[in-house]
């Protein structure tokens, strides 16, 4: 099983440990990208503070993220999953589980950025500002900028296995599955269901949606379980105590969705 996930916006800082290495990353056919947006990246804001805060759309309060951009190739570095932090992250909680399910995570989890593609939540990197949305003045919309190498380099990492793509609108833009793959690749939805005047009343959830999302996964990694297929995802989340409803796609080639209804929402 391969999990897509988004970055957060807010990220721990970085720490004092060993800088980057490109090398070292996961997904290795994802190199010569990665190179290329760092290296515009951290010119366009060691040489122009304004101009790079206005290209990553930063506010007057957030200026500090144009120097620690500059810094990226000495910064220290720590793995993906101590990095991004937000609501998702919070309730993925990769900290607390066991050795077991670390492993899966290492091995299953890849998280989508503007700035390195695709990473493993073990890859180290240092902390970073540069979302998918953005449009670098050299290399143009990063989203179009990753398409290609990832037309080549995701399927090969999703192998024969499920996909469960749990991306925003925006990384979603860098890479869908197509074909076979998208064939055994499900979205998620979440729907926050609740009684008004009796009738239940569904409505799509923003921030409860990735505190959802989060705990999803983490059930899954801590229960180990292992599905091949959309419809084995379907019947392991229920079994783990999710109200799922699925909708098997209309046609060959096509992603399944799914609707994971919450009641009480935290």
């Amino acid at each position: 099983m391969l999990v897509l996930l988004p970055p957060s916006e807010g990220k721990a800082d970085s720490g004092h440990g060993a800088p980057l290495e490109l090398a070292s990353l996961s997904l290795p056919g994802l190199a010569e990208a990665r190179a290329a947006v760092l290296d515009e990246l951290v010119d366009l804001c060691a040489a122009d503070e304004e101009k790079a805060r206005e290209v990553l759309g930063l506010s007057e309060g957030l200026r500090g993220e144009v120097a620690k951009n500059a810094a990226l190739r000495t910064a220290g570095a720590r793995p993906a999953g101590e990095i991004y932090t937000g609501v998702l992250y919070d309730a993925l909680d990769l900290a607390s589980l066991d050795a077991a399910a670390k492993r899966r995570a290492g091995r299953s989890l890849l998280v989508f950025s503007g700035l390195w593609g695709a990473v493993s939540v073990t890859d180290r990197i240092p902390s970073y500002r540069c979302s998918m949305g953005v449009k670098l003045p050299g290399l143009g919309a990063l989203a179009a900028h990753w398409r290609g190498p990832m037309a080549s380099v995701l399927p090969e990492a999703a192998g024969d296995g499920l996909v469960l793509d749990l991306r925003s609108a925006a990384y979603a833009a860098a890479w869908k599955p197509k074909g076979e793959v998208a064939g055994r690749t499900a979205t998620v939805r979440v729907l926050h269901a609740r009684l008004v005047d009796g009738v239940e009343k569904r409505s799509v959830v923003s921030h409860f949606n990735k505190a959802t999302k989060g705990r999803v996964v983490r059930s899954l990694l801590t229960a180990g379980a292992a599905p091949a297929s959309p419809a084995e995802l379907v019947e392991a989340l229920r079994d783990l105590g999710h109200v799922v409803e699925a909708e098997p796609p209309s046609k060959p080639g096509r992603p399944w969705s799914l609707d994971v209804v919450v009641r009480d929402i935290h």
